[in-house]
């Protein structure tokens, strides 16, 4: 027991003499003495020139270093200089086998980092170039010592402690010279205290950083209290409190905040993470979520929720600095909101409950996306959307230029319509369905749409709604495996009233009736002059009891029955507007041209019967129609159908651009209305010779009958006498 006593009396006394030691060399020896040493140290291990204007100072208790005024250049420059560095360690803490800083303090840090024309930071050229042979020596040496360290790292806790933190007035200065940026970092301070692992600390920062390409500034603060373990495997954030307010070009040089708050937590051990009460805003807008997340790898599962709350567009985009998006009705983009619950299995985000709010319009629905192979999955039902409030408002005169600025656009330079790369990589299942939609001031109801895409091949399954007391549906195939997609597009629609549709899509009324349509056509191509230029398929269509408006091809008729009968109109009546029964026909489709032979329709004591073309790519129309009498067609004397008029022919011509004067279109054609004359002529000539004939064998009949009748007589009386 006495040994003991006299081996832990010895080991306490050596430790006295060793820090009386210590402290009898602080007290003795001046650093400052050192400097030039210090400094002809670092300039024979780098390229750095050290200079050490101020004073070097150390203390006892606790053990501490200082310096001031330190500065080093590079090549003539300066490279980096500091105002005051102290860093202090407890002293006993050392003995205790325990390190624990006391105070580190960094003070005007002033970095200067450069990249050259050839695109070489300077700070590459720090430490001199060495032979290629010591630097591979020197390679393996570093490694078989990090392989040392690892291996002897083992599993043990880091023990770290630290009292206090102060960082202040530090500023980094980078330019690139290859590219003209300029990036400067100053006023960065940071103060943290009672830094301990396995407890919480808190943590301030702020900084500045502005640019010059663009011209961009950032003014920000984040204070928080931070948590790590001994492990150095988990952290953890509350009470974040981050404020950036930034300025500049890329905001139109007006002031924009933003900033974040909550607490975060991970455990990489565990691999698992979450969100709690996290919140993120960027001007009026602002997002918060709850999240957690399970699995770093490729397969996370995540589980939570996600919500932007109500927020103007329109007063973003002013916030930001950004244009403004020009409506026709300026009160819509006024209210977006979006939430969702977050869930699914491992490697995939599952969206339920998801609400997306844009004005007066609600989406509800679900969603899914897979990270294995990018696949999106969507369920949307909406209300009710009226796109036409948020087209661009109509500058007065822009009708009559359309034409005009029609003739510029052609002749810019057309671009693709679909990016075949991206369509080649999507994985697609949507389902979208809304209540009503009004789109170029159509309105339709209960709509549907469902797509699909997969290995380059985007399908639009079905697209179907009811419109104008009718109903179409319609699917299109596009193929974009080549670099010239492959479109085929099928169509049905019944019993679509062509009036209320035509007047509210382009204020055209020169048709009604009952519409029933069938498409079938194909095309190949990425532009719209390519798809149309290429267009083939057919249009078969039927009207049943229509009307043609604002033309009447009764009177058109009646003038050329008139001028047959050598005879003048005396009805004013006529009306605006021509009924038919069962108007079909059949349009050819070739490139920009659509071609119909057997145009046939009922019209009242009358056969319509017509072919023409149709100039999709001029609006204009070409049609040679025929109105065949097949019986009386109207009151007036002078339109009485007589055999000789009773199946001629009365010619109309349909021609002009159909966007521009629809009422203007058909009118009598008085060109081929001397065939109509001629062949009226022939069944007039026809009639009277038939009517002669029939007048001779009338009395010819007389004068047989007369005969016969004498001759009878004749016999009848010498039978009785």
């Amino acid at each position: 027991m006495k040994a003991v006593r006299y081996v832990l009396i010895a080991v306490v006394a050596l430790v006295v003499l060793a820090v009386a030691a210590v402290a009898i060399a602080m007290a003795v020896i001046n650093p400052n003495d050192y400097k030039p040493q210090i400094e002809q140290a670092v300039e024979d291990a780098t390229n750095l020139d050290l200079i050490l204007e101020g004073d070097i100072g150390w203390s006892f208790i606790p053990l501490g270093l200082e310096l001031n005024s330190v500065e080093a250049t590079l090549e003539g420059d300066r490279f980096v200089a500091l105002e005051q560095l102290v860093a202090q360690i407890d002293f006993w803490s050392l003995i205790a086998m325990s390190p624990r800083v006391n105070t580190f303090v960094l003070d005007g840090l002033d970095a200067r980092l450069e990249v050259d024309e050839q695109g070489n930071g300077n700070w590459t050229r720090i430490m001199p170039e060495k032979p290629a042979g010591a630097a591979t020596e020197e390679t393996a040496g570093t490694q078989d010592e990090q392989a040392q360290e690892d291996g002897g790292a083992g599993s043990e806790p880091l023990n770290f402690n630290v009292e206090n933190v102060q960082i202040s007035n530090a500023q980094v200065h980078y330019t690139d010279k290859s590219t003209g940026q300029s990036v400067t970092l100053e006023n960065f301070t940071v103060n943290a205290s009672n830094i301990t692992l396995g407890s919480e600390f808190p943590l301030e920062i702020g900084f500045r950083v502005a640019t010059t390409q663009p011209t961009f500034e950032v003014d920000g603060s984040i204070s928080a209290r931070l948590a790590a373990n001994e492990a150095l495997n988990e952290f953890a954030v509350s009470g974040l409190n981050a404020v950036f307010d930034m300025t500049g070009e890329p905001f139109g040089s007006k002031k924009v905040t933003a900033e974040l708050g909550g607490s975060a937590r991970a455990n990489l051990e565990n691999e698992t993470a979450n969100l709690s009460g996290f919140t993120a805003s960027l001007a009026n807008l602002k997002l918060s979520t709850d999240l957690n997340v399970t699995g770093f790898g490729d397969k996370p599962t995540l589980s939570g929720e996600l919500s932007i709350a109500e927020f103007s567009l329109k007063d973003l985009l002013n916030n930001l600095g950004q244009p403004a998006v020009e409506t026709s009705d300026p009160d819509v983009l006024k209210a977006i909101a979006f939430s969702t619950g977050i869930g699914g299995p491992a490697g995939k985000v599952e969206l339920t409950d998801l609400t997306i709010k844009l004005d007066d319009t609600t989406f509800n629905g679900s969603g899914s996306y897979n990270l294995a192979d990018s696949g999106i999955v969507f369920n949307l039902q909406g209300d009710q959307l009226n796109a036409d409030r948020y087209l661009p408002p109509q500058a007065e005169g822009e009708a009559e230029e359309a034409p005009a600025s029609q003739e510029t656009a052609a002749a810019g330079p057309e671009g693709d319509l679909l990016p075949l790369e991206t369509i080649r990589s999507l994985l697609l299942d949507i389902d979208l369905g809304l209540g009503q939609l009004i789109v170029s001031n159509l309105t339709i109801n209960e709509i549907k749409a469902s797509t699909t895409a997969k290995n380059g091949l985007l399908k639009i399954d079905e697209f179907s709604g009811k419109l104008y007391e009718g109903s179409f549906g319609a699917n299109v195939t596009i193929d974009a495996r080549s670099d010239n997609p492959k479109w085929t597009v099928g169509s049905d629609v019944t019993n679509v009233q062509t009036l209320p549709l035509l007047t509210d899509l382009a204020e055209v009324e020169m048709l009604a009736g009952g519409a029933n349509l069938k498409v079938n056509a194909t095309t190949t191509g990425n532009r719209i002059s390519a798809l149309r230029s290429n267009a083939d398929g057919q249009i078969s269509f039927n009207l049943a009891k229509g009307e043609f408006r604002q033309m009447n091809l009764t009177r058109m008729a009646c003038q050329g029955i008139a001028l047959v009968n050598q005879e003048d109109l005396t009805t004013t009546d006529w009306g605006t507007s021509t009924p038919f029964n069962d108007m079909r026909g059949t349009l050819d489709i070739n490139g920009n041209t659509l071609n119909n032979t057997d145009l046939v329709a009922a019209l009242a004591g009358m056969r319509l019967e017509g072919n023409g073309t149709v100039d999709l790519a001029q609006s204009q129309l070409d049609y040679e129609v025929g109105l065949k009498i097949v019986g009386e067609i109207h009151r007036d004397n002078a339109c009485r159908v007589t055999e000789y008029v009773k199946n001629a022919v009365i010619p109309v011509e349909c021609r002009g651009n159909f966007a521009e004067d629809p009422a203007g279109l058909c009118s009598f054609d008085g060109s081929r209305f001397r065939d109509t004359l001629q062949a009226m002529a022939k069944n007039a000539a026809k009639a009277k010779v038939d009517e002669k004939v029939d007048e001779a064998k009338a009395k010819a009949e007389e004068k047989a009958k007369e005969k016969l009748q004498d001759k009878v007589g004749d016999k009848l009386k010498g039978l009785f006498n």
